[in-house]
């Protein structure tokens, strides 16, 4: 008998809207999730005290837990953690390092997970991978994906605005990533997951072509939704490919090479911006360019503190970062110099578009 269809992990429930921290009881409850509040809830250092004062009406059987540093062993120090008694859940509430040390140890627990986003910085959210630091290198751990996502916009509206932008970055990269993922099909013969690349491109596009910024509640739920489609994606497809191309090859060469220099999302869509360029693809790249510059990303290495030197040996270096991947950094192989002639180019082109 063929397959007729086929089963996807996705998460029970899903909610984006102001006052959700404030109303997590109820969420958890209506959601089936836990009707008494026995959770664990996982806080960051910045604003911890704050969300554990507003989630204790409603959560009275709730041991909330700090950590910090988004680190292999803080992960695994929270597993220890909540071995102290019996939970329905973890709940992690914050930004991302905070909410992948929640991953990794509910998952470690055979725990279901709640991720509430305090900011929108990349699509960490609602994925099955946590993106956590052991030896001063940050590493890929594939998790459960989360039971349950929320996205509190008054927490949003209040955190760090360059933060809440870097998340653009992230999800404008999916373009760039697709386009990677078809030219491994081509040359390749790697499957792609039709499920998976729709998910990943009709948040891109959605974000794109939106004509508001993070001032307007409209333009952050779109954007709050296609960060949890790209996790959504790497969920059906079973890994990072529908979002991760040679934009974040670049990255994790960047991170490497030259740590704290930008963030997850700023540098993702970056790397997806040159990445297009190599490509050829101007259509694509003026579209992409115009959208970094409406929300004031960067589209330049001087823009994150890097010279052309660093940026020329972060994409040299960036293959190296997924062996196993396909990208147009592996297609083209550029040498040393002909990425300096490259990047001359894309750079005189962004100028034009500002001139």
């Amino acid at each position: 008998m063929p397959l007729l269809a086929r089963s996807v992990l996705t998460p029970l429930h899903i909610d984006v809207r102001r006052g959700a921290v404030a109303d997590l009881g109820a969420i958890l409850a209506d959601g089936r999730i836990s009707s008494g509040g026995d959770v664990a809830v996982v806080v960051g250092p910045g604003q911890g005290a704050q969300i554990a004062e507003l989630i204790r009406p409603s959560l009275r059987s709730a041991d909330v837990f700090t950590v910090s540093g988004g680190t292999l062993d803080a992960a695994d120090d929270l597993g220890g953690k909540l071995r102290a008694r019996s939970y329905d859940a973890v709940v992690g509430i914050g930004g991302g390092k905070t909410i992948d040390v929640a991953k990794y140890a509910a998952t470690r627990r055979g725990l279901p997970m709640v991720s509430v986003a305090t900011s929108l910085a990349n699509d960490g959210i609602a994925s099955p991978v946590a993106s956590l630091i052991t030896d001063g290198i940050k590493g890929s751990y594939g998790v459960h994906i989360p039971i349950g996502v929320i996205v509190d916009l008054d927490f949003v509206e209040s955190g760090p605005d360059r933060h809440n932008r870097a998340g653009i970055g992230d999800v404008i990269s999916n373009i760039s990533a697709l386009a990677d993922w078809e030219l491994s099909r081509q040359v390749r013969g790697e499957p792609v997951d039709g499920l998976a690349a729709s998910l990943s491109r009709a948040g891109a596009e959605a974000v794109l072509n939106h004509p508001g910024d993070m001032s307007d509640d409209a333009f952050v739920i779109v954007l709050a939704e296609a960060l949890i489609s790209s996790g959504l994606a790497m969920a059906v497809d079973g890994t990072s490919r529908p979002c991760s191309g040679g934009c974040h090859e670049i990255m994790h060469a960047v991170d490497s090479l030259f740590p704290g220099t930008a963030s997850h999302g700023e540098l993702a869509g970056l790397g997806a911006l040159f990445c297009t360029w190599l490509r050829g693809d101007l259509r694509r790249f003026g579209e992409m360019s115009a959208c970094l510059a409406r929300h004031g990303l960067p589209r330049l290495p001087a823009e994150v503190a890097l010279t052309d030197d660093q940026f020329i040996e972060a994409v040299q270096f960036a293959p190296r970062t997924r062996p196993d991947r396909y990208t147009i950094l592996e297609h083209l192989a550029l040498s040393p110099t002909e990425t300096r002639e490259r990047l001359a180019d894309y750079a005189g082109a962004i100028r034009d578009q500002l001139g």
